[in-house]
């Protein structure tokens, strides 16, 4: 029976082989396409890894506004809120405005009066020059009267130190005649009373000698009138020099009349630069003044608000911040090694971890230098301990149109941005 049994099981063994090979066809034929297809998968997959970067180190940026005080004073109201939204040019904040009120006052009037003195000054310069014009003519006319009247004086003098040479002569010819009668007269006096000559020769020496004593002392009268006059004539002559100096200093003050008109015009043009510093100081009041306003200077929400009615603010001083929802883009650091193919102009799309939505943008500019050049203490290798770390650099994506109808971005959100190279 084992024999017969083991001849069964030869009898049986070609015909089950030869019903498995049809079995094995199909697994042949199967595998290879399976990993034809893990092929082509692999290939489209590897080329769509490696169509796009991507980085989760990004975020939503944008302008934040500190809106900051422009002058001192205290705080009148405060009509916003922190997360209100607000409008470009709506009112934040209000200072006193009193002070700058009264600075704006008194400018005004400093303004007034240095146009006073500029007009004044306006009108000095015709009149300079006409009244150096007449001084002059007045100072000429002034030296030929005053070079005649001296002429005259010279004559003056002239004469009356000829009428005293001849005064003082006629007094020397008196002196001798009346000498001569005095001593005729002692001579005669003896004669007389010796009986030598008659009493009537003495009496008419004596008489000579009277009549030569009162011509010497009408001679001595003229000689101190003569002298006298030449005194006079003298002082007349020292007159009319002083005269003719004035004249001459009057010409010669009248000669400087383009100097005057220049002082003149020069103060003229100083009080025209007294005016525009008025001005200039009345502007500066009235913007003083304006800045007690303070107003958004864009549009966008409130927030970080730090002032509060009453308070006493000093200029730089933040009082709140603006954040514009805008004007906002996104800000991506990438990989030095991830920026082989990325340009501006690249299509991107990101998604937010707030919301469940995707967006898209472009490549709009590459970063100038890497964040660790960009930061506050760059890093320093001076020990020649150089470990090698690959730095980001920040990406700039703008969105497209649109994207953010609904205003719901804010700067600081994580996003997930691909960058699709091709």
């Amino acid at each position: 029976m084992a024999d017969t049994i083991v001849e069964e099981k030869k009898t049986e063994a070609p015909s089950q082989r030869l019903t498995r090979k049809p079995r094995r066809r199909p697994a042949r034929i199967i595998v290879p396409i399976v990993l034809v297809v893990l092929l082509i998968a692999g290939y489209f997959l590897l080329r769509y890894f490696g169509s796009y970067e991507s980085t989760d180190d990004a975020q939503i940026d944008g302008h934040l506004n500190a809106i900051s005080a422009r002058i001192s004073g205290q705080v009148s109201e405060v009509l916003v809120e922190d997360e209100q939204i607000v409008k470009k040019g709506d009112v934040l904040v209000k200072i006193d405005p009193r002070d700058y009120e009264v600075a704006v006052a008194k400018a005004e009037a400093d303004l007034a009066d240095a146009r006073a003195a500029l007009e004044s000054s306006r009108t000095d310069v015709p009149i300079t020059s006409t009244n150096t014009d007449s001084t002059l003519r007045t100072a000429r006319s002034m030296r030929v009267d005053a070079a005649a009247g001296l002429t005259g004086a010279q004559r003056q003098l002239n004469a009356a130190q000829a009428r005293l040479e001849t005064a003082q002569a006629q007094v020397s010819e008196a002196e001798a005649n009346y000498k001569r009668a005095a001593d005729d007269v002692e001579r005669y006096k003896q004669l007389v009373a010796k009986d030598e000559i008659s009493q009537q020769i003495y009496d008419q020496a004596v008489q000579t000698a009277a009549a030569a004593k009162a011509t010497l002392a009408a001679r001595t009268a003229s000689v101190n009138e003569a002298q006298q006059n030449v005194t006079v004539a003298e002082a007349a002559i020292q007159q009319a020099q002083a005269k003719v100096a004035q004249a001459e200093y009057s010409i010669q003050a009248a000669m400087t009349a383009p100097q005057q008109i220049a002082v003149s015009q020069a103060k003229a043009k100083s009080a025209a630069a007294k005016v525009a510093q008025q001005q200039a100081l009345l502007d500066q009041a009235r913007l003083n003044l304006s800045y007690c306003t303070i107003a958004a200077p864009v549009g966008g929400i409130a927030d970080k608000k730090t002032v509060e009615v009453g308070q006493n603010v000093s200029p730089g001083q933040q009082l709140l911040v603006v954040v514009p929802v805008d004007d906002i883009w996104v800000t991506a650091n990438f990989k030095e090694t991830q920026l082989k193919k990325m340009k501006p102009g690249q299509k991107v799309k990101f998604s937010v971890d707030a919301y469940g939505r995707e967006y898209t943008g472009r490549v709009t500019g590459i970063g100038g230098a890497a964040g660790s050049r960009l930061s506050l203490l760059p890093p320093e290798n001076a020990t020649g301990n150089y470990v090698k770390v690959v730095q980001r650099i920040p990406v700039r994506i703008d969105l497209d149109s649109g994207q953010n109808s609904d205003h719901r971005l804010r700067p600081g959100m994580s996003v997930d941005p691909k960058v699709y190279l091709e």
